[in-house]
């Protein structure tokens, strides 16, 4: 699943594909991903004649800024945006498509069809699920050090299973919660309340180093992930753990372990990361 760096890649393509856009006619072949309103034929009609304003990104989500919406559309595991001409063909993965006034169209594209798109009057989106309960953002003033260890001190579930709790703070997933547990030296299975003042301060510095070195890079290409324009990210080339079982460690050579934590396929480095 496209995690924070990847989202923030295809927002900063997509400002350049289609602000200032209008929407001439919304096509939608798979109803299921539309979640608000309800029924299709309101989500389609209540777009016509709406011009992008801006891209902007909460966390995982995409926030499409219109004159009187905002669209908030979440990529989940492989869906993915494409500018065309509206006389181009399509495949049968396409599930959505937003004409413009111009003769384009944006075309989101979902093998998998679990994206999902939710449409509220502008001032309502941060109100309600999915983007009420959402925690700070990594790069915001509202996320502190300070903050993090707050909420680590509550619970004593797993580190991992922690930081992948959109609550305690947005756009970490499965790759950079493995990251950033490496580079602060922390054993993904520690109970997160059992974090030191000193830990959490390591492990605050490298979730915020680790995705703007992401961003830096485009983000990484897991499996399918490229951006709007087709472009791969780079930033796989700089992980250290996710994905290297059976590697040696770059920093002490010793060879990568992958466990399952919480469900989620856990990497880390048995000498850098004690328990």
């Amino acid at each position: 699943m496209p995690e924070l760096p990847e989202v923030e890649t295809v927002r900063r393509t997509l400002t350049q594909l289609v602000n200032g856009k209008t929407i001439q006619k919304v096509t939608v072949l798979w109803a299921k991903m539309i979640k608000k309103p309800e029924e299709v034929e309101q989500f389609t009609d209540a777009l016509l004649g709406q011009t992008i304003q801006d891209v902007e990104r909460r966390g995982k989500f995409l926030k499409f800024i219109l004159d009187d919406y905002v669209l908030v559309s979440h990529l989940r595991m492989e869906g993915r945006y494409g500018l065309y001409k509206n006389e181009e063909s399509y495949d049968k993965h396409t599930h959505v498509l937003f004409a413009f006034t111009d003769g384009t169209e944006l075309r989101y594209r979902d093998v998998r069809k679990f994206g999902t798109f939710h449409l509220f009057k502008k001032g309502e989106e941060e109100t309600v699920l999915p983007l009420s309960q959402l925690g700070p953002e990594p790069f915001s003033s509202d996320f502190t050090e300070k903050r993090l260890q707050e909420q680590l001190a509550k619970t004593n579930r797993k580190i991992k299973v922690a930081l992948l709790d959109q609550k305690i703070v947005v756009g970490l997933g499965n790759i950079y919660v493995d990251e950033a547990l490496f580079r602060a030296g922390i054993y993904p299975e520690r109970e997160a309340n059992s974090l030191k003042k000193s830990e959490i301060k390591r492990l605050y510095q490298q979730i915020v180093q680790t995705l703007q070195e992401a961003v830096d890079k485009g983000g990484s290409t897991i499996r399918s992930y490229v951006n709007t324009q087709g472009e791969i990210g780079m930033f796989q080339l700089e992980l250290f753990v996710y994905g290297q079982k059976g590697e040696a460690c770059k920093k002490c050579g010793t060879s990568i372990e992958k466990k399952v934590v919480g469900g989620r396929g856990t990497h880390y480095c048995p000498s850098c990361q004690k328990m």
